[in-house]
């Protein structure tokens, strides 16, 4: 019989995967851009091209990894496709990042 520190071990190790999973999938500096415009709601495919400067098939092919991974979902509308950030984990992952790296600078306080 397994004890509780085994438990908790074998249940940190799945997390630490998962956890790198996520981080894995986050490594690419296109799929950041695409999460980062994504963290401020869904976009067309269009719109994501224009915004982030992502040509396709780069767009095209980067959207596939973060779908395939469940980061982000996709809602036709038409003839236009958006995409939204699916995952929770994604989501808070990107809000620190976004907070930390996205944001315009705050205007430096002046000390006398």
């Amino acid at each position: 019989m397994a004890s509780a520190s085994e438990i908790d071990m074998e249940t940190l190790r799945s997390s630490a995967a998962e956890a790198c999973g996520l981080l894995k999938v986050l490594g690419n500096p296109d799929r950041l851009l695409l999460l980062c415009q994504m963290t401020q709601g869904e976009y067309c495919v269009g719109d994501l091209a224009t915004l982030t400067g992502i040509t396709q098939p780069t767009l095209s092919q980067q959207l596939t990894v973060l779908r395939h991974n469940g980061m982000v979902s996709t809602r036709r509308e038409g003839k236009q496709v958006y995409y939204g950030i699916a995952s929770p984990e994604a989501m808070e992952v990107m809000q620190v990042l976004y907070k930390l790296y996205c944001q315009a600078p705050q205007a430096a306080e002046h000390v006398s």
